[in-house]
């Protein structure tokens, strides 16, 4: 992952790397005394100094900057910045407190860790007699405040920004441990709360000259492997670019925003936190789904120190001053809170969610292949293995000053993935980077500057002529004058005895002259130096403005570079889908057998047999897909119910639904369930569609062909309780589409949900719950985005009553599902009015004080709090619902 290059240029070594807009900053001592060599050709004895910045650690600082100054003449601290530093991943833990479920779960256990911060030593729990022991380079308690964590892991990385570096901070941990909070909490009502990111820009903000100086942002989010723009959602489809010389990453296709004041980034920080994509889980109501990542890009700009030029002459000595070339250092922070990982088995993650998960446990693992690799000096690192990895590559292993916070949970029933992540913050202290500064000179200022002095330079030498001229007219008028008089007033006594004092005064008159004569010569020799001067001054601008053009030839270069090999990737690219699309036809057509020989085998075997998914391989891979679709059209009642059965099995598996759906499975799916009267066929034909609603894509395909209309015939006509939970699973699945909303009400899916309450089984009831709740969060996040103005379509349809109703199941999923629900619906002001006549307000109440899950609790108390029509409610009922 590193970021820089050494190149090989007319036998002279040097090493150079390339910032964010294609400048090549060279640091080698020869290269950098030949391009000052013209400067200071006027004087050999001027001489620049430097010295450098030392890498810092999670030691808090008693004041945020350090003096320090880029290096620009070849000194040994040039190498030293040149070559690099190392410096190793910082890692620190901390430990979140235990929430209101856990103090009543695990009241008789003890916590799984036991921190010794003054030792920087963290212990975990075997069993009760026997534990291991770990150290970190910080250990953060319960207690510790968001103030402490900052100075402690992100301060010294934010300093190391400031004076050029890379710089990362970034956040792993189990979902629900806190990473969100440490990181992105924007403390609007309670600043002490403030997190990393806030606090990280109030500091650079304060060190930054709004003169000179410049801070820019990107907010984005990598949601199963899709880098998408949390300031600009509809910029859904950010490429990631490489540069094949550097190794640098980029994504020019990212919303940059310069930052002037707190506020601005402040809001902005809220309006990508409203775009983030989350789901409630079992673990955490509002689990984060993607790796959120802030990257801020800071330019400033380091004066050089003017040094004096003397030229003698004769006894007089002039000074002239050449100013240094101002140096630019950029430095970029990235802040990165990586989404939790889970287990799915405690989160209960299903549908789409659970298709979420994979991809963030996929992710997670690449990104702990890549460390591993770094920290066992690997020769091969798969950064490619997944976006994530790819987006880190300079934090690990690469130039960056690196900080990682991983969190934890106190609760026992959590040890395996407590210890995951403490093992994952090992490794990462393995890591070494080689921290380098990035700079360059700024030439288009230093020739701003040089035309200045120039054009003052020139403005002197001008009044200075004027000047000696005026003084040799004056001279020579006095002189004639003086001639005149003399001759005027001594005309007449030439022959007397003053003529010898007559004479005397001549010739002291005519020394004066030639004085006089003697100075203008001088002043001539002085002006004709001065005009030297100004040519040799032009001389080297016009060797910098060459120099320019040089630098701007050599970068239009690299970028054709960069455009041909991005074009070659294209064509690899297309080349390598042709050959996959041409293996898999092959595989497919061997794959084919003969399914009439099977058959018997298949009427011999019991239901059981289609369920068990070695069964279902063997007979996938023996007879073929298209055939065993042709089956759920075939006369005999027997092998279409075991054609269905295995069509569902193989739904299951998300791997099949693509081919399932080409080959034409979902059309035959819908048309059996039309035709067939079986109610065996109905069911096991409902749940294989459940199964493929799973996807987003099928989501739309099941409606745009009749299938939502379909579900609800079959939900209105149907008795069975597992029918109806298939068929209440199915829709519940398209609930959570945001694009079917208008499409789910129009044609009967509301409706069709609310219909099979009339079973009252506690499954089927459990589906309908969670269609409601994810109807209603879509709602939700169309008021948030501002598309849609009107009041709740499931009001509309009637479903409240119900909802008030089941707001205290007995049943955890069906109270759980509705609770949520309720909160969703009273967020927004158009529904209070219908919310407090069907008595919702009162569950809404009962909810802030009463829920178990302090997620749910807060969010009724938030939404009770922020509402105008429920605070006059409460205040004419003198109801306290602090």
């Amino acid at each position: 992952m590193a970021s820089s290059n050494s190149h090989r240029n007319g036998g002279v070594g040097y090493t150079s790397s390339i910032t964010s807009n294609g400048t090549k900053v060279i640091t080698d001592r020869q290269q950098q005394q030949q391009l000052f060599s013209s400067l200071n050709s006027i004087n050999p004895k001027s001489s620049t100094t430097s010295s450098s910045s030392s890498a810092s650690s999670f030691k808090p600082k008693s004041s945020l900057r350090r003096s320090s100054t880029g290096s620009i003449a070849g000194s040994a601290t040039a190498k030293d910045e040149s070559r690099g530093v190392r410096g190793r991943v910082r890692v620190a833990v901390r430990l979140r407190p235990r929430n209101v479920e856990e103090a009543v779960a695990d009241a008789d256990m003890p916590d799984c860790v036991e921190l010794q911060p003054e030792l920087k030593r963290l212990k975990l729990r075997r069993n009760n007699w026997d534990s291991d022991t770990f150290e970190f380079d910080e250990v953060l308690t319960e207690f510790a405040s968001q103030k402490r964590v900052y100075e402690v892991v992100a301060k010294p990385v934010v300093e190391g920004v400031l004076d050029g570096y890379n710089g990362t901070v970034m956040a792993y941990g189990q979902t629900g441990t806190g990473k969100t909070y440490t990181l992105a909490r924007l403390g609007e009502e309670d600043k002490s709360a403030r997190g990393i990111m806030v606090r990280a820009l109030e500091d650079i903000l304060a060190e930054i000259s709004p003169e000179t100086d410049s801070v820019s942002i990107s907010y984005l989010q990598l949601y199963m492997e899709t880098i998408q723009d949390l300031l600009q959602p509809t910029n859904d489809r950010i490429s990631i670019i490489d540069d094949p010389k550097t190794g640098d990453v980029s994504l020019p296709g990212a919303t940059l925003v310069e930052i002037k004041d707190q506020k601005t980034f402040v809001d902005l920080l809220s309006l990508g936190e409203a775009h983030r994509f989350a789901a409630n889980t079992k673990l955490n109501t509002e689990s984060s789904r993607s790796h959120a990542i802030l990257m801020v890009n800071v330019k400033r700009s380091i004066k050089g120190k003017d040094s004096a030029l003397s030229v003698e002459n004769g006894n007089a000595s002039h000074a002239a001053k050449i100013l240094k070339p101002p140096i630019v250092r950029r430095g970029k922070l990235v802040i990165v809170d990586l989404a939790g990982s889970e287990r799915i088995d405690k989160s209960g993650s299903e549908g789409h969610t659970l298709e979420e998960a994979k991809s963030i446990n996929l992710s997670l693992s690449a990104l702990g292949k890549c460390i591993n690799a770094l920290a066992e000096n690997s020769p091969h690192v798969p950064v490619r293995d997944s976006k994530l990895t790819r987006l880190l590559r300079d934090s690990f292993g690469g130039t960056a000053r690196t900080s990682l916070i991983v969190t934890i949970g106190p609760s026992p029933q959590h040890r395996g993935e407590t210890a995951s992540t403490i093992m994952f913050g090992q490794r990462a202290m393995k890591v070494e980077n080689m921290l380098k500064i990035k700079e360059e000179f700024d030439y288009k200022s230093l020739s701003r500057r040089l035309d200045i002095q120039l054009d003052k330079l020139i403005a002197e030498n001008e009044r200075q002529q004027k000047t000696f001229q005026d003084e040799i007219q004056r001279i020579a008028s006095e002189a004639q004058k003086r001639i005149a008089e003399v001759e005027s007033n001594y005309a007449g006594a030439l022959e007397s005895t003053e003529i010898n004092e007559f004479k005397k005064l001549l010739q002291n008159e005519t020394l004066l002259r030639r004085a006089a004569e003697e100075e203008i010569s001088s002043l001539r020799n002085e002006v004709a130096q001065w005009k030297r001067l100004e040519a040799a001054k032009s001389s080297e601008i016009l060797k910098l403005r060459k120099l320019l053009e040089d630098e701007s030839q050599e970068k239009a270069k690299l970028e054709e570079e960069i455009a041909a090999l991005q074009s070659q990737l294209l064509q690899l690219s297309f080349e390598a889908d042709e050959t996959r699309r041409n293996l898999d036809k092959g595989e497919m057509a061997k794959l084919s057998g003969d399914l009439d020989s099977l058959l018997p085998q298949s009427n011999h075997q019991s239901s059981r047999d289609f369920g068990d998914g070695a069964s279902m391989a063997k007979l996938f891979e023996q007879v073929g897909l298209q055939k065993i679709l042709s089956l759920l059209e075939a006369d005999d009642a027997d092998v279409r119910i075991h054609a269905v059965k295995v069509v569902a099995n193989l739904a299951a598996e998300e791997s099949n639904q693509e081919r399932i759906v080409e080959a034409g499975g979902l059309t035959s799916l819908l048309m059996l369930l039309r035709s067939s009267d079986d109610e065996t066929i109905q069911r096991v034909a409902a749940g294989a569609i459940a199964n493929l609603a799973m996807s987003e894509t099928n989501q739309e395909l099941i409606v745009s062909q009749g299938g939502l209309e379909l579900l609800s015939t079959t939900a209105a006509n149907a008795n069975d309780p597992q029918t109806l939970r298939m068929v209440a699973g199915a829709i519940a699945n398209l609930c959570g589409n945001d694009k079917l909303q208008m499409k789910l009400r129009g044609e009967g899916g509301i409706k069709a949900l609310l219909g099979m309450v009339r079973c009252r089984h506690p499954d089927v009831l459990a589906q309908v719950a969670r269609g409601i709740a994810n109807f209603a969060k879509c709602e939700s996040r169309a008021f948030t985005q501002g598309t849609k103005m009107g009041r709740s379509l499931l009001i509309e349809d009637g479903a409240l009553p119900w909802i008030v109703q089941n707001a205290n199941n007995e049943a955890s999923p069906i109270r759980r599902h509705i609770e949520l629900a309720l909160c969703h619906l009273a967020q927004h002001e158009v529904n209070a009015k219908d919310m407090i006549t069907a008595r919702a307000l009162w569950e809404l109440v009962r909810i802030s004080r009463d829920c178990s899950r302090d997620d749910i609790r807060n969010l009724a108390y938030k939404t009770l709090t922020h509402s105008p029509a429920f605070q006059a409610e409460l205040r004419r009922l003198r109801i306290d619902y602090g």
